[in-house]
């Protein structure tokens, strides 16, 4: 019984030791996430340099997410803070997509891997493998959420402009609000 209560201190010390070195390298890999997403993602290159810097913001906040999750998941906290996605303003979520969404997790996750060996405190290499596989895991379904939610507000919004025309269309009500909501909902009068 007593060695299990020191494999878990070890297991702890190797945690808080490797939550040391991922908080001094933060920026690091952010950094170098960025890059790997300019020299390997042709539409991020596209991006405006306003998106491309919220994209940084996110990348950063997601990272320092992690390091906060992975320094108290040994305290059975199961499931990370995704909130960070909460820092991208609403019009960068309009033009990524969930697939583009997927690249840049994608990304951070391939360079925090490529240096696991000089992030993880000694012996601490499958801790902290375990804990990327599992938080990247959860970010990919909250990816997900984020923009199923996104997608049913737009559905909730284009049904209500739907009813907004067909109801002026009822009442005979043809003015330029309606051609503007019909455009909105890509409706031309083709």
């Amino acid at each position: 019984m007593a060695g299990a209560g020191q494999g878990d201190l070890a297991s702890d010390r190797i945690r808080q030791d490797t939550t040391r070195r991922l908080e001094r390298a933060m920026g690091t890999l952010g950094t170098a996430a960025m890059a790997r997403m300019d020299e390997r993602l042709m539409w991020f290159r596209a991006l405006s340099a306003e998106d491309r810097s919220w994209v940084g913001l996110v990348a950063q906040a997601g990272i320092a997410a992690f390091v906060e999750w992975f320094q108290h998941a040994g305290e059975g906290r199961l499931t990370p803070s995704i909130e960070f996605f909460g820092t991208a303003p609403r019009e960068l979520k309009r033009s990524i997509s969930l697939q583009q969404t997927v690249d840049i997790v994608r990304m951070v996750v391939e360079v925090v891997e490529a240096q696991t060996g000089e992030l993880a405190a000694p012996g601490g290499e499958a801790q902290l493998q375990q804990a990327m596989l599992r938080y990247t895991r959860d970010v990919a379904f909250a990816a997900a959420q984020v923009y199923a939610r996104e997608a049913e507000a737009r559905g909730a919004w284009d049904a209500r402009l739907e009813a907004l025309i067909v109801d002026a269309l009822v009442r005979g009500e043809v003015d330029d609000g309606l051609h503007s909501w019909a455009a909105a909902l890509g409706w031309t009068s083709d």
